[in-house]
C-alpha cells in the first residue's frame, strides 16, 4: 500500500490515518494521494477491528488542499481542455467525498496547522473535528479564480450553516482556530502538543460503545443530511431491528441491569 497515507491501529480499535506528504503540506489532489486515501478508507471500512479513526497530517500542516503545480496548463487539475479537466476531477479528487460518505467507521479530523481549500473540505468530510491552537481554515478557491471542485459547496454549509459558509467561500479568507470553534467548524481547540492525545480521548469514548451501533448511527446521521423524515424513519426502523438482534445489545442491557461494565465484542 502507498506510503502517502499511513494506517496504524491499536488494541482499542482506534485507527490513526496520517497524510504523509509533509514536504508539500499534504496536498490531496494528486492521483497518488487520491488513490491512497480511497484505498485506505476501503481498508478502514472492511477492518473488523476498527472502531473509530483519527485523520491528521504529517509535519506542520493538515493539508494544503490542491497541488498548485497541478493547476498549470497540462497538470492534473488543468488538463488543457474543459472536458479533460472535468474528467480528471470526477476520476480524481471527487472520489474522496463519495468515499467518506460511504464509510461507516466514524472519523475524527485532528487538524494540525493549515487546512486550506480542499484541505478545509477534507475536514468537513470527517464526522468530528478538533483543532490545535495553530490551526487555520480557508475555503480559498475563489482567490485562485476557482470554485470548490471537491464538493465543498455541499459540505461546508451543512457543517457551519449557510451564512458563515458563504462568507468563507466568497471571501476566501482564512479563519483561525478560535473562529472555527465559534462557528462550529470544530468542536474544540486544544494546545498543539495535546492534539493527538485529545483526539485519542475522544476516540476512546466512541470506541467504548458497541461497534455495530456506532456504524449504524453514523450512517443515519449522514443519510439525514439528504433524506426526508419518512425515509429516514424507515431506515431507522430497519437498522433498529438489526440492532435489537445483536449480542452487544443483549450485553448492554444485561450489564446495565447487573450494574457492571459491558464487554462488547462487535457481534
Amino acid at each position: 500500500m502507498s506510503e502517502a497515507v499511513l494506517y496504524e491501529i491499536d488494541d482499542e480499535g482506534i485507527v490513526v490515518l496520517t497524510l504523509n506528504r509533509p514536504e508539500m503540506r499534504n496536498p490531496i489532489s494528486d492521483p497518488e494521494m487520491v488513490e491512497a486515501l480511497v484505498a485506505t478508507l476501503a481498508r478502514l471500512d472492511s477492518d473488523p477491528a476498527a472502531r473509530v479513526a483519527i485523520l491528521t497530517g504529517a509535519g506542520k500542516g493538515f493539508s494544503s488542499g490542491g497541488n498548485i503545480n497541478q493547476m498549470k496548463p497540462g497538470g492534473n487539475l488543468n488538463a488543457g481542455s474543459p472536458a479533460a479537466t472535468r474528467r480528471n476531477y470526477q476520476r480524481g479528487i471527487q472520489r474522496l467525498p463519495l468515499a467518506f460518505a460511504a464509510l461507516e467507521v466514524p472519523v475524527i479530523a485532528a487538524v494540525n496547522g493549515a487546512a486550506m481549500g480542499a484541505g478545509c473540505d477534507l475536514t468537513c468530510m470527517c464526522d468530528l473535528r478538533i483543532a490545535g491552537e495553530s490551526a487555520k481554515f480557508a475555503e480559498s478557491f475563489v482567490k485562485l479564480g476557482l470554485i470548490a471542485g471537491d464538493g465543498g459547496s455541499w459540505l461546508l454549509p451543512r457543517v457551519i450553516g449557510w451564512s458563515k459558509a458563504a462568507e468563507m467561500a466568497l471571501t476566501g479568507d482564512a479563519i483561525d482556530a478560535a473562529e472555527a470553534l465559534a462557528c462550529g467548524l470544530v468542536s474544540r481547540v486544544v494546545p498543539d502538543a495535546e492534539l493527538l492525545g485529545e483526539a485519542r480521548k475522544l476516540a476512546r469514548r466512541i470506541a467504548a460503545n458497541p461497534p455495530q451501533a456506532v456504524r449504524m448511527t453514523k450512517r443515519l446521521l449522514w443519510e439525514g443530511r439528504r433524506a426526508d423524515l419518512p425515509t429516514l424513519l424507515e431506515m431507522a426502523s430497519a437498522m433498529q431491528a438489526a440492532a435489537h438482534a445483536t449480542a452487544d445489545h443483549e450485553e448492554a442491557v444485561a450489564a446495565f441491569l447487573e450494574k457492571r461494565p459491558p464487554r462488547f465484542k462487535g457481534s
